[in-house]
């Protein structure tokens, strides 16, 4: 990036101020800042005492930073930094900014600046010898698809040929700028293709929506029923549908409660005989080889010796 730097003290103005209607609008954009941040309007007051003066002036910068209660460097440093800001005199009539980005120069931009040498002055930024006229190459200024393109102060003049830019200075000199159509200089609109559309020259057919009224479908139709692809597939027992559900629990339960009811105390089964009956002899007393409580008792028996046999 260049060095850009002041105008030789020979050209600088010895004071500047704002004119009336411009003190008016600058009261009036400081005070759309906060209390303490009046130095937010330091771009605003550049550039419209670039408009009035038709570039930005050392007298010009030290008024803003008095303005704004700010050092002069920290203005100046704005006024440096940004390209829009015309630190030297520039022609009064117009100011020719020629886009030199790629898009712009495989459309012939250098031929547009070997106009602007012809026809202005050899070098950029370097007014013509009436200070009507003045040029310079710029970066990209945004109208790509209407390459090749030129900025004259707030107005861009697209779609450009050499010839086409030729009336277009001559215009300006003779005072005529304003009459000069902007834009597009050829049959196109903005950024539209030019001539005639050659896309999209069939007629569209409406898109059917959900919303819209389905056809009905023919008797032949198969229906197809809807896929289960984002359903979760749980074999958990509690997600079986034949086992109880809470609605059927209360009358399960009431069915426990009775079953529970007709059961002895014991524990035992009603149908289990008593044990106390089981194996008793009529007065009560177990007899041998009887069971009692489900169990049986063996019989001992003694073996005879040989004396008690006799043998």
């Amino acid at each position: 990036m260049s060095v850009r730097r002041l105008a030789e003290d020979q050209v600088q103005p010895a004071a500047f101020a704002f004119s009336t209607d411009n003190a008016v609008w600058a009261e009036a954009t400081i005070r759309k800042y906060p209390e303490g941040r009046q130095q937010s309007a330091v771009i605003p007051l550049l550039m419209r005492a670039q408009e009035q003066d038709g570039w930005v002036t050392r007298a010009a910068i030290e008024f803003v930073a008095q303005k704004l209660d700010m050092p002069f460097i920290r203005v100046l440093e704005v006024a440096t930094f940004y390209t829009q800001f015309q630190l030297k005199p520039i022609g009064t009539r117009a100011h020719i900014q020629v886009c030199g980005t790629t898009p712009c120069m495989l459309r012939g931009s250098e031929a547009l600046m070997d106009v602007c040498r012809r026809k202005i002055h050899h070098d950029p930024l370097v007014q013509n010898a009436s200070g009507t006229l003045s040029w310079e190459e710029v970066e990209c200024q945004g109208a790509c698809v209407n390459a090749p393109m030129v900025m004259i102060f707030k107005d861009a003049y697209e779609d450009l040929t050499p010839e086409r830019l030729e009336e277009i200075i001559d215009a300006f000199e003779a005072g005529n700028g304003a009459d000069v159509r902007t834009g597009p200089q050829i049959d196109r609109n903005t950024s539209a293709p030019e001539g005639a559309p050659v896309t999209l020259t069939e007629e569209i057919r409406p898109v059917r929506t959900n919303l819209d009224a389905q056809p009905e479908a023919p008797d032949a139709a198969v229906s197809v029923p809807p896929a289960d692809a984002g359903r979760p597939k749980d074999t958990a027992p509690e997600t079986d549908a034949s086992l109880k559900t809470p609605a059927t629990a209360p009358a399960a339960a009431e069915q426990n409660v009775k079953a529970a009811e007709a059961q002895p105390l014991s524990g035992t089964k009603a149908s289990d005989p008593d044990p106390k009956t089981v194996g008793s002899t009529a007065e009560g007393a177990p007899a041998e080889g009887s069971e009692i409580a489900g169990t049986a008792k063996p019989k001992r028996t003694r073996k005879k010796t040989t004396s008690e046999t006799g043998e």
